[in-house]
């Protein structure tokens, strides 16, 4: 079997006005997202995504991994991904046993690129096995437990909204530690109290500040909010300040949630080096696909790091991140976003499996187990311009 064509799929969603959520990153006013297929001369096609800007990703795959694909056999993954990351040194690469990276492949926009693409090399790779992705990549687990991810209410709203998440059958939530009302420390404890009470004493819950907090401002507030029973603290801190976020951990009780915006397992293991995190949040789309999460995953694992994936984006994504939470041994939850994204949940004919219970199941169909519906191309055409505003 051979790789005949690398396509990618620029698309997009308008966020009505009446659903666009106000946080630290600004107005939501669209999503993006780029599928990438991978073709082969036996006539199996493997889809994945990509994050990051969907013209710069696509002019990436277009002209600068794809030609190097051409005529490789999907079922050598491996090589693939070594292929896409060393670039011209992938022969002494491999030869001489460790990393040669290309300059521009390491992290970045690049680096989303060929996220994608192993992905959808592992969806070939999984349909010619015959057997779902996660039992290629080798099972632990057929369900895992999910998380609610939301939380923008302001003030005492905060009660009525988390509580619709535990309502549902979610055993955990997530919050933003950022709202609607701005930020200051009366309203963000104002919030994660309400939060408390909506959801009773035996939810967990996460609080998350996407990296817009300072590491004086993060302490106090982890000191603040510690009696409400926090599970994790996500992106307390800028992720660029791995020793910062080793001072917000060593100062709190609170577990320190960090990696939807790191690159590789050499990020995650500046973090580990650190001492910086106790739960590693690596995005499928973004850290280097299934390929190099896997390493992630045993790298964490032999530090005693528990794995819960960024899970966002679009169903692309998400069902790869379901496949990868199934196979990884360390990871213990995955995140169900609450957003309004009709991307992610009106992008295949099938839904997914998300019980009453708030377990999320893998299908079980060979490859990544999903099918794009017919309008989809025509539902989510692309749309130039930046995602958010401030």
């Amino acid at each position: 079997m051979k790789i005949t064509a690398v396509r990618c799929i620029p698309l997009s969603h308008e966020v009505p006005p009446e659903k666009r959520q106000r946080s630290d990153l600004g107005t939501r006013v669209k999503n993006d997202s780029t599928i990438i297929m991978v073709d082969t001369d036996e006539g199996l096609s493997g889809m994945g995504a990509a994050l990051g800007n969907p013209e710069v990703v696509r002019a990436i795959v277009e002209h600068e991994l794809a030609p190097a694909l051409i005529g490789m056999d999907p079922m050598f993954s491996e090589r693939i991904y070594e292929t896409m990351y060393n670039g011209s040194r992938t022969i002494p690469a491999l030869r001489q046993g460790w990393a040669q990276p290309e300059p521009t492949r390491r992290r970045g926009a690049v680096m989303e690129a060929i996220s994608g693409i192993d992905l959808a090399v592992w969806d070939v790779k999984a349909q010619a096995m015959g057997v779902p992705i996660y039992k290629a990549l080798g099972a632990v687990r057929d369900q895992v437990r999910g998380y609610a991810s939301g939380g923008w209410a302001p003030g005492d709203a905060a009660e009525a909204e988390m509580a619709g998440y535990a309502a549902k059958g979610f055993t955990a939530v997530k919050m933003r530690v950022v709202g609607h009302d701005g930020f200051s420390y009366e309203k963000a404890v104002r919030r994660i109290a309400a939060a408390r009470r909506g959801i009773g004493p035996d939810v967990e819950l996460f609080i998350d500040a996407h990296g817009a907090l300072d590491v004086s401002t993060s302490i106090r507030l982890a000191k603040l909010v510690e009696e409400y029973d926090i599970s994790w603290f996500e992106e307390p801190i800028s992720p660029d300040d791995h020793a910062g976020l080793r001072l917000v951990r060593q100062a709190t009780s609170i577990p320190i949630a960090t990696g939807e915006r790191e690159f590789t397992r050499f990020d995650f293991a500046d973090l580990l080096d650190h001492e910086a995190m106790d739960i590693a949040q690596p995005d499928i789309g973004r850290a280097g696909g299934f390929t190099e999460i896997r390493r992630i995953s045993a790298l964490t694992s032999a530090r005693q790091v528990r794995l819960a994936p960024h899970a966002w984006s679009n169903g692309v994504l998400f069902a790869a991140s379901i496949h990868l939470a199934c196979h990884c041994p360390n990871c213990h939850v995955l995140e169900v976003s609450q957003a309004h994204m009709p991307m992610m949940y009106e992008l295949f004919e099938e839904p997914f499996d998300i019980g009453a219970d708030g377990e999320v199941r893998p299908p079980e169909k060979p490859g990544l187990g999903f099918t794009l519906r017919e309008d989809a191309l025509e539902c989510f055409k692309y749309i130039p311009g930046p995602s958010s505003v401030w």
